[in-house]
């Protein structure tokens, strides 16, 4: 039996080619790896080549001793103040950086002088300050008393350069003495004793002074005069100052001007020139009087006095001329 070549099945073999793999870029990443670091080694060569022989000795004790400097202290090449920590600002300085703990306290120097005055300075001021709140509390209080208000033109206040300054003076028809007299007006001591209360809330010291014009007595100076009605009206204002509710101790001054301060100059016998004068004393006018004139061999040279708003003739009510009568 005969085979049928023609329907053998037809084997097609097909061979597979591998191509071999790409490379990749695996070698770019070393390359670029090389050439980096070849940079970074010539550059170090260049600053190397460009550091004088001090430099290149600083850099290296920076790298010996930072360690044995902190533990134990002594010199080095290096400062601490450089942008190199254990470095030095000067590198070619053969020592310069030391333990902590070993560098000596920096040096101050004060002026004791300078220093005490600005203390004093600013005391001043705040004691001015406070002068000044008692003035206004002063004056809210006369404004809102019945019995102090009617006598409003009669009561001055001001800032001097020894404190706050309190006037009570005279008018025309309005006298606060008994003609010729050390006798106080009702109307007077109710003042006083308002005045002695709220003086009593503050710890400064009172100095009072007594004031007349000019008319004199008969007699002159040689008998009783202006000048023991002056300091007589003045310790009578003290007393009733006391009886309002003051402490006896703040006063440190009484004393009788006669008319040898008088407020209106021009006018001698101004009603306003009789007047009882009380100062809330700063503390260099209390250390003045609490020394009786200064203290001996003590500097006499001046210092500078913060003032406020210093009183004058100016701010006195005008009085109408007054006749010759006893002060």
């Amino acid at each position: 039996m005969s085979e049928d070549h023609s329907k053998k099945p037809i084997v097609v073999k097909r061979v597979k080619k591998v191509v071999g793999m790409a490379h990749g870029g695996a070698w770019k990443i070393a390359y670029a790896d090389f050439v980096t670091a070849m940079m970074a080694f010539f550059l170090l060569m260049w600053l190397l080549g460009s550091v004088t022989a001090g430099d290149l000795k600083g850099i290296s004790e920076y790298f010996k001793t930072p360690l044995k400097v902190a533990l134990t202290g002594g010199s080095g090449s290096g400062d601490s103040s450089s942008i190199l920590k254990g470095g030095g600002q000067d590198l070619t300085r053969a020592s310069g950086q030391v333990k902590y703990g070993d560098l000596p306290p920096e040096k101050r120097i004060i002026s004791i002088n300078a220093s005490n005055q600005s203390i004093a300075r600013a005391e001043r001021k705040k004691e001015l300050e406070k002068l000044k709140e008692l003035k206004a509390s002063i004056e809210k209080a006369i404004d809102s008393s019945p019995k102090l208000q009617q006598f409003k033109k009669q009561i001055l206040l001001d800032i001097t350069s020894e404190g706050l300054r309190i006037q009570i003076v005279d008018e025309k028809n309005r006298p606060m003495f008994q003609l010729g007299s050390a006798e106080l007006e009702p109307y007077t001591k109710g003042i006083l004793h308002e005045i002695g209360k709220m003086l009593n809330e503050v710890p400064n010291k009172i100095s009072i002074s007594g004031h007349t014009d000019a008319a004199v007595y008969g007699g002159g100076d040689r008998g009783y005069s202006n000048w023991e009605l002056s300091a007589d009206r003045a310790n009578a204002s003290r007393r009733e100052l006391i009886t309002g509710g003051m402490a006896e101790g703040k006063i440190v001054r009484v004393i009788g001007l006669s008319s040898a301060v008088l407020f209106t100059k021009d006018d001698p016998l101004n009603p306003v020139n009789r007047r009882i004068s009380m100062i809330v004393m700063n503390k260099k006018a209390e250390d003045a009087a609490s020394h009786d004139g200064g203290t001996v061999g003590e500097n006499i040279a001046g210092d500078d006095t913060e003032q406020g708003d210093t009183g004058s003739a100016g701010e006195m009510p005008t009085a109408a001329p007054a006749t010759q009568v006893a002060p």
